[in-house]
């Protein structure tokens, strides 16, 4: 590894396939932190259908160079930043994250600990690793209202086609059921000239990272999700999403998988047990996507069958 450059472990792979376990398991071994790059559990309340780590509660940890002690996430004594910093009714940028996470990094650094990156959101993982240059592109209201309305009349898979045909890679990061990041990536497209995905360019990494991959065995990985599902239905994922619908309505947090379906079984529109098979099929869906996107990244080290590297703290010294 670069010994110029601070060095942090990133953990990426798609939903369900064990991350959090083994950041937990590593952080303990390193001295680590974990920071979350998962775009959904930033929310508060966003609990169950999130999957975050078990037990987690707010607590505070020391900073010497700091002034004052900062609340966190904490699950099985490790601090987990980046986790219920917003409302679902609040909106947050890759630019947002890419910044909280760069400070947060440098913060554990400074502890003497292990920056430990850990999530499935794979552009919010480039956008640290890859110190991405993610510019600003305004809303364009004329333009979204104009998208709006094709979904309306023609549904909302005609305009993700139009957006794949722009930018192929969009189909890998871009959720095709969640009509507000379709039509915000049409929207950038169309605006700028340019595809979505590629509005952000790399620049000087800040950070050495060492990259670790989960890549369970399809079969394997769907069972994995149905399991998941089910477990979150049983611990009252129907009434966390009910309580947050009736709190904030139909917030953009909401068109997440496993809330999204959750309330159109509260709107009447469908049945439990069809929410429930949606939302299986939906997240087995989005992990193909996450793989596909996670197998483009480089020098990432796929562990197969559990058999982890060699790793040691001397190693991020």
């Amino acid at each position: 590894m670069n010994k110029s450059l601070p060095k942090v472990l990133v953990i990426v792979g798609p939903t369900a396939s064990g991350k959090t376990a083994l950041s937990i398991r590593l952080a303990k071994k390193l001295k680590g932190e974990i920071v979350s790059a998962d775009s959904r559990q930033i929310y508060i309340g966003m609990d169950i259908g999130t999957a975050k780590p078990l037990q987690g509660f707010r607590g505070k940890i020391q900073n010497p160079n700091a002034k004052s002690q900062k609340n966190l996430y904490i699950s099985e004594g490790i601090p987990h930043h980046l986790i219920d910093i917003k409302n679902p009714n609040e909106d947050y940028a890759v630019a947002e994250y890419k910044r909280d996470a760069i400070k947060a990094i440098r913060g554990i650094l400074k502890r003497g600990k292990l920056p430990i990156l850990v999530g499935g959101t794979g552009l919010y993982v480039r956008a640290v690793v890859e110190n991405l240059d993610i510019p600003k592109v305004v809303a364009d209201e004329k333009l979204r209202r104009k998208l709006e309305k094709e979904v309306e009349k023609k549904d909302l898979e005609h305009v993700f086609k139009k957006l794949v045909a722009l930018d192929p890679e969009a189909a890998y990061i871009v959720d095709p059921k969640n009509p507000r990041r379709v039509i915000r990536a049409l929207e950038v497209t169309l605006a700028t000239g340019k595809p979505f995905t590629a509005q952000r360019k790399k620049q000087s990494p800040l950070f050495e990272a060492k990259i670790l991959g989960l890549t369970p065995a399809p079969a394997a990985l769907r069972k994995r999700i149905e399991k998941r599902v089910d477990q979150m239905i049983s611990d009252g994922l129907v009434e966390e999403t009910e309580e947050l619908y009736e709190q904030y309505g139909k917030v953009k947090a909401l068109d997440a998988i496993g809330y999204r379906e959750l309330v159109d079984y509260l709107d009447g529109k469908i049945s439990l047990q069809e929410a429930i098979r949606q939302i299986k099929l939906n997240t087995w869906h989005y992990a193909r996507r996450q793989m596909t996107w996670f197998r483009k990244t480089p020098n990432v080290h796929w562990i197969k069958k559990g058999k982890l590297p060699t790793l040691t703290r001397r190693q991020f010294s």
